[in-house]
C-alpha cells in the first residue's frame, strides 16, 4: 500500500467581518456581549481548525445530497458511531487534518505600524415587525475585513486515490458561503489566496473551479460505484 501526505497551504483573507464566538454567556461591564475566540497567550483572534472542519464537512454533505454517511464525507472527515450508513472500516478514519489558523506576520506588523486593533465592535438590534421599533440592542465583536490568516491542511492519500479535487471543491463552496456566525447577516465571507500543494502554486487551478457548473465529486462517485459492484461480484 502506497501512502503519502499532501500539504495544502495558503492564506485565508477575511472579506467581511468574521465572528467565531468563544461561547461566553456572561456579560462583563465594559466588555462586549459576544466576543470572538482569542489566543489566551497573545490575545490575538484566530480561526479554530474545528470551525473550518465543521463548516467544510457540512457543505460537502449538502453538496452530495445531505447524507452524513455519504462515502466522500466519511472518507475525508471520518465517521462517528452515529453514522449508521457508513462503512465500518471507515469509522474513526479521517483523511483530512486541520490546524488552527493564526494571523500572518505581515498583517500583525501592519496593525502594529498603523495602531489598529485586531477587531471591531458592531452594534446590532432586532426590529419589532409590528411597530418597526428597534429593541434588544447588543454588540458583537468581529475580526476586521482584510485580516489575513495562515492556512494549513493535510490530506492523506492511500494507494494513489487522491481526493484533492474534492477538497479544493469543498473549499470553493466555503468561499461561496460563509464561515463563523451570522452568515445570513453578511458576516464571514472569506477567500483563499496564495494556495500551494506541497509547495506548488495551484491558485489558478483553484480559481477555475466552478462547483455549480461542473461537479467535482462525479468522477469519484463513479469510481466508488464501480469498485462496490466488483466487490459484490
Amino acid at each position: 500500500m502506497k501512502f503519502v501526505i499532501k500539504k495544502i497551504s495558503g492564506t485565508i483573507k477575511v472579506i467581511t467581518g468574521l465572528h467565531i464566538g468563544v461561547g461566553n454567556t456572561e456579560m462583563h461591564i465594559g466588555g462586549t456581549d459576544n466576543p470572538v475566540i482569542k489566543n489566551v497567550l497573545t490575545g490575538e483572534p484566530y480561526i479554530p481548525g474545528s470551525s473550518l472542519k465543521g463548516k467544510m464537512r457540512n457543505l460537502l454533505r449538502l453538496y452530495t445530497g445531505g447524507d452524513d454517511a455519504h462515502h466522500l464525507v466519511t472518507k475525508l472527515f471520518g465517521a462517528g458511531a452515529g453514522d449508521e450508513g457508513a462503512d465500518n472500516r471507515e469509522k474513526g478514519i479521517t483523511l483530512l487534518s486541520f490546524w488552527d489558523c493564526f494571523i500572518t506576520d505581515a498583517w500583525r506588523q501592519k496593525l502594529a505600524d498603523e495602531q489598529i486593533p485586531y477587531t471591531e465592535i458592531k452594534m446590532e438590534n432586532t426590529i419589532d415587525r409590528q411597530t418597526g421599533a428597534a429593541k434588544n440592542p447588543r454588540n458583537t465583536e468581529r475580526i476586521l475585513p482584510g485580516t489575513e490568516f495562515d492556512f494549513n491542511l493535510s490530506l492523506k492519500v492511500f494507494d494513489e486515490k487522491d481526493l484533492l479535487p474534492v477538497v479544493l471543491g469543498t473549499m470553493k463552496l466555503l468561499e461561496a458561503d460563509s464561515l463563523g456566525g451570522s452568515g445570513s447577516r453578511g458576516y464571514g465571507k472569506i477567500e483563499f489566496e496564495n494556495l500551494t500543494v506541497d509547495g506548488k502554486d495551484i491558485q489558478k487551478e483553484f480559481a477555475a473551479i466552478q462547483p455549480f457548473k461542473k461537479s467535482f465529486t462525479a468522477d469519484f462517485e463513479k469510481t466508488d460505484a464501480a469498485e462496490e459492484k466488483n466487490e459484490d461480484i
